[in-house]
């Protein structure tokens, strides 16, 4: 391919996948769920948003992994197809166009900052490292190992072993509900 063919390569609009548009949806769909907001703790707002946003990509990616090739493409088409629609968001709250690129990579910093964290506590046998790691991303507290972040590993390991049973590509993926997990003292 010459240079030429390339450049125009760039701005070409890929063909999306219907299948990964589902997963899209059903991530986005499962990270707003008012029990995270009202029973979890996770603060409603922008920061506590986009780290369910995170926490529920993190769990397609990491099904979408075990897979082929084909998932594999499909994990990352869904990450950049996220990504994509935080910069379309950025630019409707009213974050100007020079700025953008920088909150961008912050963002992009964030999420794979916090699938190494998340990936690294799931190698411990129980929830205290990855109930540390959520309180520390999602709390914004000092690692301790908090009700609400416990509850929320909980949540996390349980909905990884039902997405591990299913066939999430093409097929949308069933999260279990949050309000199933009971809360720890």
């Amino acid at each position: 391919m010459d240079d030429e063919a390339m450049i125009f390569n760039l701005f070409k609009r890929r063909q999306e996948d219907p299948a990964v548009a589902v997963l899209h949806e059903a991530v986005v769909s499962q990270s707003r769920q008012p029990c995270f907001y009202l029973d979890y703790g996770v603060a409603d707002s922008v920061d506590g948003r986009y780290d369910m946003l995170i926490l529920h990509t993190f769990l397609v990616f990491r099904r979408l992994s075990d897979g082929g090739e084909e998932r594999r493409l499909a994990a990352q088409e869904l990450c950049d197809r996220i990504f994509l629609d935080l910069d379309r968001s950025l630019r409707e709250m009213g974050v100007g166009d020079l700025s953008v690129p920088k909150r961008m990579k912050k963002l992009a910093q964030k999420f794979y900052g916090r699938v190494e964290a998340y990936d690294k506590a799931l190698l411990e046998p129980d929830d205290i490292a990855l109930a540390e790691a959520l309180d520390r991303n999602v709390y914004r507290g000092d690692g301790t190992a908090t009700p609400n972040a416990m509850r929320l590993a909980s949540y996390l390991r349980t909905a990884l072993k039902e997405l591990e049973h299913q066939d999430i590509f093409p097929q949308v993926p069933r999260f279990p509900g949050p309000e199933t997990i009971r809360k720890v003292s």
